[in-house]
């Protein structure tokens, strides 16, 4: 077995590294943009007057970044050749992640926002694999260049890990669906000219088949944004938005009629994976600050690395370090090697311990450096506040574990790897 990382990513990795010092890090310094990142990141990234929502100059920099990173060839890494990318596997993905967030806060990767300059588009993605002939004409090229996208109506206020209960529902009249319900946590929706909403077309509460997902333009009659949720992290772009005889065409499923969960699924899967890359290489960077800061401060007249108390905790952060990343690399490769679906098991392995083991280095890095720790000088308490969203939006820890479970004690059946009968 070869646990090196693949030449060709290895080299890309450098290419990247390059593109940052060259036209990103310039990008970040001008205009004080480095407001966005230094102590003063949530107060300038957020228009307070505005209900919270994301400062317009904060999107528009991430979208200047965005269209660099697409000129010079990286943001569509992920993408098929077909449509300007470079046919990124999983594992490349995986590994960039973790690489960019092992950065710390920059203009390069923001884990908040999920900018980033090597492109997480999953609704491309969903796009390719789940749209019919005439959306993927309507939509793929706007999707690649970022003119057009949807965010995800999936969780409502009274069902989030149970999305098989949703109340959301769409009745067929004539050619039209007309949909009734209200979607929660809408990531996204300030700023999306369309909705993906899942809702019941048949069977009962539970049942996995059955629910649609529609492609709804949000500017359509019966659609509203009650309000943008302030979270634990601002700005906020979840929005809560209700649905009152929404009347879309027969042509706006996505996915093909009932099958909505198939797309959740794949949704899940692919994100998880990446999420997870990233939330080690946050953990990673806080263990790597922690261990130089300890070098540096000497109270009493020696250096804090000289004590136990100071590197026992980090040492075991670094071993779960080191054990994760072999974890996400092996169970990336499988996927794509396998399947997306023949290892979820150990994707939800990879994603409750990995944003789990972010937060509790984030806790560690402000207590290694104290004071200053805590304060907003240092990255700590953002990247605490942010991962701690993903042990319960990524599907909350709990949902992970018992989906481990259900493999584990054969309640739930695996998706068999590709080319195996």
């Amino acid at each position: 077995m070869n646990f090196d990382i693949p030449k060709e990513i290895a080299d890309y990795l450098k290419v990247l590294d390059e593109f940052i010092e060259r036209e990103i890090k310039p990008l970040e310094q001008q205009d004080d943009n480095i407001r966005f990142f230094d102590h003063r990141r949530e107060y300038a990234r957020t228009d307070w007057e505005r209900g919270g929502l994301p400062n317009e100059q904060w999107e528009a920099l991430m979208a200047e970044a965005r269209r660099r990173a697409d000129a010079a060839g990286h943001y569509r890494y992920p993408f098929p050749e077909e449509y300007g990318g470079k046919n990124g596997t999983n594992l490349g993905m995986a590994i960039i992640r973790e690489h960019f967030a092992s950065k710390g806060l920059g203009l390069h990767n923001d884990l908040q926002s999920e900018h980033s300059i090597v492109g997480n588009n999953v609704g491309l993605l969903l796009m390719i694999e789940y749209g019919t002939e005439a959306q993927k004409k309507e939509w793929i090229d706007d999707l690649a260049e970022g003119r057009t996208g949807f965010a995800f109506g999936i969780t409502e206020p009274n069902h989030g890990s149970d999305a098989t209960h949703m109340d959301s529902v769409a009745i067929r009249d004539g050619d039209d669906w007309i949909i009734n319900g209200e979607k929660t946590w809408n990531t996204g929706v300030h700023r999306a000219p369309y909705d993906l909403v899942f809702a019941r077309t048949g069977g009962k509460a539970g049942d996995a088949m059955g629910i649609t997902a529609f492609l709804v333009p949000m500017k359509a009659k019966g659609v509203k944004i009650e309000e943008m949720l302030w979270t634990f992290n601002m700005p906020t772009d979840h929005g809560r938005v209700s649905f009152t005889d929404v009347r879309v065409p027969h042509d706006a499923i996505f996915g093909g009629e009932g099958r909505g969960l198939q797309v959740v699924q794949h949704f899940f899967n692919e994100n998880r994976i990446r999420q997870a890359a990233s939330s080690l290489g946050a953990a990673q960077y806080c263990v790597n600050e922690s261990v130089k800061y300890a070098h540096e401060r000497k109270p009493f007249g020696k250096p804090l690395a000289s004590n136990q108390g100071i590197q026992f905790p980090l040492v075991e952060l670094h071993t779960q370090c080191e054990m994760v990343r072999t974890l996400i690399q092996k169970t990336a490769w499988m996927m794509d090697t396998y399947g997306a679906f023949s290892v979820s098991d150990k994707v939800s392995m990879c994603n409750y311990w990995a944003n789990r083991l972010c937060c509790d280095a984030a806790d560690r890095a402000m207590q290694v450096h104290g004071g200053i720790g805590y304060s907003r000088y240092k990255p700590f308490e953002h990247i605490y506040r942010h991962h701690r969203r993903y042990r319960i939006t990524e599907g909350a820890e709990e949902i992970q574990m018992r989906r481990i479970a259900g493999y584990m004690f054969g309640f739930m059946k695996q998706q068999k790897p590709k080319g195996v009968e």
